[in-house]
Parts: structure tokens; C-alpha cells; sequence
């Protein structure tokens, strides 16, 4: 077995752990000599948090063009994003990019015409960059989440309609 498969042995063996001990979150380091290491850090979502994080988050996408639009939106859903129709949800926990690189003009913004398929946003997890596609066609009418922020799974991202 080689040291790679060895590592993600650990790893699975680690999420295991997490699940059969009800933990949320298990950080490890792995010495295999002088500056040879791993360092794993395990975690998994709770429902609660997923509504923490999107509050404070919606303001800071884009304060002006996203407050128009509140409270239509959050008077016909009891004022839960993630329970509209339209909503886009994260996938997985990571941090949000909305633009492809730093600098560069972002993936879609409020009022953008979007096909199924087309990339809305990028979320890193575990230094990979996830590219989130849009469920279906429509129009982008709110932005969730701001460039750079952290986000849970099953956090309403954006509204689509």
C-alpha cells in the first residue's frame, strides 16, 4: 500500500469516526518524520449553522440592489431565502468566489439571464474549486452571499426565477 493510499485510508477511517461519535468536526496531524507531515481537518454541517451563516452574509453580496427586493421575497416565503422556490443551495461547505479570479467581472450578478448549466459561482473546498451550475433558466433576482465568505451546506446561495 503506498503512503497515498495509506493517507486516504486515514482519512475515510477519520470520517467514520466523526459519524459514529456524533462529532461535527476532528483536526489531526500526521507525523511521518522531519518536516513530513499531514494535517487533516474532518467537519461536517449542522442544520442550525447553515441558518447562522446566511443571515449575516446576504447584506454584504450588494446592499443597495438587494434590499429592493426583500421584502417581496421574504413575505411570500415566512422570511426563510432557502425555503423560495427559486433558491440555489450550496452543494457543500467551502468559500464563495463569485468572479473566476480576483479582478475579473463576476459570473452572473442580479438581473443576469442564466441557462441551465452556466456557471453561478465558485466554491472552494479542500483547495479544490468547485463550479456551481445553475439548476435551471431563469433570471438571478438576489445575490446570497458575498465574494470571499465562508458557507454550509444547504445555504441558499442565490435566487433564481
Amino acid at each position: 500500500m503506498s503512503r497515498n493510499d495509506a493517507d486516504v485510508a486515514f482519512i475515510k477511517a477519520l470520517a467514520e469516526l466523526l459519524n459514529e461519535n456524533e462529532l461535527t468536526e476532528v483536526n489531526v496531524k500526521r507525523e511521518y518524520g522531519e518536516n513530513d507531515s499531514l494535517n487533516v481537518r474532518v467537519s461536517k454541517s449542522v442544520a442550525q449553522v447553515v441558518q447562522t451563516q446566511a443571515a449575516p452574509v446576504a447584506p454584504a453580496a450588494a446592499p443597495a440592489p438587494a434590499a429592493a427586493p426583500q421584502p417581496s421575497d421574504e413575505s411570500s416565503t415566512g422570511g426563510n431565502p432557502a425555503d423560495h422556490p427559486g433558491a440555489v443551495t450550496s452543494p457543500m461547505v467551502g468559500t464563495i468566489y463569485l468572479a473566476p479570479e480576483p479582478g475579473a467581472s463576476n459570473f452572473v450578478s442580479v438581473g443576469s439571464q442564466v441557462a441551465e448549466g452556466d456557471t453561478l459561482l465558485i466554491i472552494e473546498a479542500m483547495k479544490t474549486m468547485n463550479h456551481i451550475p445553475a439548476p435551471r433558466a431563469g433570471v438571478v433576482k438576489r445575490i446570497l452571499v458575498g465574494d470571499t465568505s465562508p458557507v454550509e451546506f444547504g445555504a441558499p446561495l442565490m435566487i433564481i426565477e
